[in-house]
């Protein structure tokens, strides 16, 4: 069992920048990917990064490609999000993910909103 808690949501003007954490409980967090998606109002919820185990493998999507960087510390059980140059349209509530591949995802965090005002 992985529990996943976010932090670093917030207001932002756009162009501007913010970091998303994710703290991960469980001795196994390095043998997960992990992921972050988002939903926002009135959409499903899409998927934004993901990496593997060892930080070696990252999968984007393309709308955030250049702007947004995950990363991850295995020692500190954490995943994280720099998002930058921030748009309106990034508005949402963000999810950190965990599964043992990219197209599957069987842990969720309660998610941390991120808010964008032009």
């Amino acid at each position: 069992q992985v529990q996943l808690v976010e932090s670093g949501g917030g207001l932002v003007q756009a162009g501007g920048s913010l970091r998303l954490s994710c703290a991960a409980s469980g001795r196994t967090f390095s043998s997960y990917y992990m992921g972050w998606f988002r939903q926002a109002p009135g959409r499903e919820r899409e998927f934004v990064q993901a990496i593997d185990g060892s930080g070696a493998i990252r999968h984007y999507a393309e709308f955030v490609k250049g702007r947004f960087t995950i990363s991850r510390d295995n020692a500190k059980n954490t995943v994280y999000l720099q998002m930058n140059s921030l748009k309106p349209e990034d508005t949402a509530v963000y999810y950190c993910a965990a599964g043992p591949s990219a197209s599957r995802w069987d842990y969720w965090g309660q998610g941390t909103q991120v808010t964008v005002s032009s």
